[in-house]
């Protein structure tokens, strides 16, 4: 019962940080530089307690923070022109560094430091800074806006999708979705999950159009919801597998209750970068 309260507490707290963030841009910027680089820190923490493997924590997090930071210019800014890409530069001078250095670190295993000094750039950062890519939306006249809805949508349909699939799941549970990995989730759960999704972000768009501030379809933002469902879950699938791989419970504690960091954001971390897909190709088409 303590545990549960607590739980629920951390979630509530949790909940109402990451929707207020979104009311400012500056204060989105700054929580999720820091998400990115406590994310960071505890995934190459995690994976320097392996034997033979030792990555640099310091620059790594130093990295994907600067390159988060990056990003939220690069998207944001409207008048820095083509001269703007400029900003990345530091990064891709900090990543070169962190492939040379292995020539002069004699470690056991350099090929291994190599790719999980890359896996965290990759699987975290890049993940992380997509988001300024749906906070920052371009008008028909060439503005910059913030877009407190995009970037939102993603982590309520995630919120939604573990809601109604551990509802789901604990009444209809019967067969399950991938036992290797994580024994605890149902078919059945995953598609009640899902369909509330799906029922959710077409309601959302339908009160938009009657609204007349239409962003998406109805069925544009089903297809959303539909997306976010799809790599969240695959995005919480492949963290089981790092955990369990690594022999693990939880990533951390630095969120009672609910582990760490990675434990809080692994279904954003796939959901992110497919919504940013998803929203691009309906541009295209």
């Amino acid at each position: 019962m303590k545990n549960f309260v607590v739980r629920a507490i951390t979630g509530i707290l949790f909940v109402a940080v990451v929707v207020t963030c979104f009311l400012d841009p500056r204060a989105m910027v700054l929580l999720f530089a820091l998400v990115t680089g406590l994310t960071i820190w505890e995934f190459t923490g995690l994976v320097n307690e392996w034997e033979s493997i030792t990555v640099n924590r310091f620059i790594c997090t130093v990295a994907g923070v600067y390159f988060f930071l990056a990003m939220a210019y690069f998207c944001s800014d409207v008048y820095g022109g083509s001269a703007k890409s400029v900003v990345f530069i530091p990064y891709l001078v900090t990543i070169v560094y962190l492939l040379v250095a292995e020539l002069y670190a004699k470690q056991p295993d350099p090929v291994g430091n190599w790719a999980y000094t890359m896996l965290s750039q990759m699987y975290v950062a890049l993940p992380f800074s997509l988001l300024n890519v749906l906070a920052f939306t371009a008008t028909p006249d060439g503005r910059v806006m913030f877009n407190t809805v995009l970037p939102l949508s993603v982590f309520v349909c995630l919120w939604l999708n573990d809601t109604g699939a551990y509802c789901f799941g604990s009444l209809l549970g019967r067969h399950k979705l991938f036992p290797r990995v994580s024994p605890g989730k149902s078919w059945e759960g995953s598609i009640g999950g899902g369909l509330l999704v799906v029922a959710a972000a077409y309601a959302f768009g339908w009160f938009e159009n009657a609204g007349g501030h239409a962003m998406l379809s109805e069925w544009q933002w089903a297809g959303l919801g539909l997306v976010v469902v799809v790599f969240g879950t695959w995005g919480d699938l492949v963290e089981s597998l790092f955990k369990r791989t690594l022999g693990i419970k939880d990533s951390g504690n630095i969120l009672p209750g609910h582990g760490g960091m990675l434990d809080r954001f692994d279904s954003s971390l796939l959901a992110i970068p497919a919504a940013v897909v998803y929203l691009y190709t309906l541009t295209l088409f």
